[in-house]
């Protein structure tokens, strides 16, 4: 075998493009921690029944207020206001998802660029 041409010749040095992709992939974790910790505060609310019912949910998928109309009360009709609980919670859920992903897609778009 010629001298120079081993198993490693396809080896990155050190410092070099491996430590470019190192800098990379720490500087999009920051940005998806600060992602991450920023929907733990933003909220989303969804409203069903005309209003009569609203979920708050965090970016986190946490639910953080139930507001329910006392007038949707009057009634009592224990089934209607479990659907509507129901429907808001499910909502409120969905747009958080949403929230998360559109946060959340433009770094996981990165990770591609780095062959991962």
């Amino acid at each position: 075998m010629a001298k120079g041409k081993g198993f490693n010749r396809g080896a990155a040095p050190a410092g070099g493009m491996g430590g470019g992709m190192m800098a990379q992939i720490r500087k999009l974790q920051e940005q998806m921690e600060a992602a991450q910790a920023q929907l733990e505060v933003e909220t989303v609310t969804a409203s069903v029944g005309g209003g009569a019912v609203k979920v708050t949910m965090t970016g986190a998928q946490v639910c953080k207020a139930i507001e329910i109309d006392p007038e949707l009360l009057k009634d009592a009709d224990v089934e209607m206001l479990q659907d509507l609980l129901l429907s808001g919670v499910n909502l409120a859920l969905e747009q958080s998802r949403k929230l998360a992903e559109e946060r959340m897609g433009p770094l996981a778009g990165g990770l591609s660029g780095l062959g991962l």
